[in-house]
């Protein structure tokens, strides 16, 4: 903050002449920002995630070598290209990205299980990330969506989408049952009851703003 002699004034702004009459001002107290500079912190992580991505890939390429070199099966460097890259994954997108918590936490849980599906495939797939990973992953995202909804209660019914994609992804995993994909249905069949009873209780409890978003949603 400045003040001007000539004009009795105090300048908030950072310029070092009195807007008035031109006077030099004179510096009273030392104002601090009003608003947090987040570019040093953003691009600080951005740096991070650089050095990441570079020490990723330098690490895939040792273990490459390492088994071109060796008796070492070719899964090791897969598996842990996989990881590696869902590591960076996690960190352009939960962490530098913008968007959401729920959209977050779908996406990051949506890759996680491709990625244990391609493990499990390049270890001759035994059936381990349908029949479990798959339904967990779900799971998870119902308890994603029940805390966001306590957090966020004044804004809970906008989540009732969701909750129907997760029944749909749920009857898929009953599904892939019926076609022996999924041999062990115990999780999927949780995974199920769970995301119907969350979706029942958040239109039965939720009364009319329940339906009125559904009406909204599919415009009925």
């Amino acid at each position: 903050m400045s003040k001007c002699r000539q004009c009795n004034i105090e300048v908030l702004d950072e310029t070092v002449r009195c807007p008035l009459c031109n006077t030099v001002l004179d510096e009273t107290v030392e104002m601090e920002d009003m608003y947090p500079d987040i570019r040093v912190k953003t691009r600080k992580l951005v740096l991070f995630s650089r050095i990441y991505f570079f020490l990723a890939a330098v690490i895939e390429i040792i273990l490459i070598n390492i088994c071109m070199l060796s008796e070492v099966q070719s899964l090791v460097y897969i598996i842990s290209g996989l990881v590696l890259l869902f590591g960076y994954i996690v960190i352009k997108y939960a962490i530098l990205g913008t968007s959401g918590y729920i959209a977050k936490t779908v996406v990051l849980t949506v890759i996680a299980v491709i990625m244990f599906v391609a493990i499990d495939f390049s270890v001759g797939y035994n059936g381990w990330s349908v029949n479990y990973v798959f339904p967990s992953g779900i799971l998870l995202i119902d308890a994603g969506i029940l805390v966001l909804m306590v957090i966020n209660r004044k804004n809970w019914q906008s989540y009732l989408m969701l909750q129907i994609f997760m029944v749909v992804c749920s009857c898929a995993a009953v599904v892939l049952n019926a076609f022996q994909i999924i041999t062990d249905p115990i999780v999927s069949i949780v995974a199920l009851n769970i995301s119907v009873i969350l979706l029942l209780g958040t239109v039965i409890i939720g009364g009319r703003r329940s339906r009125v978003e559904l009406k909204r949603r599919f415009h009925i």
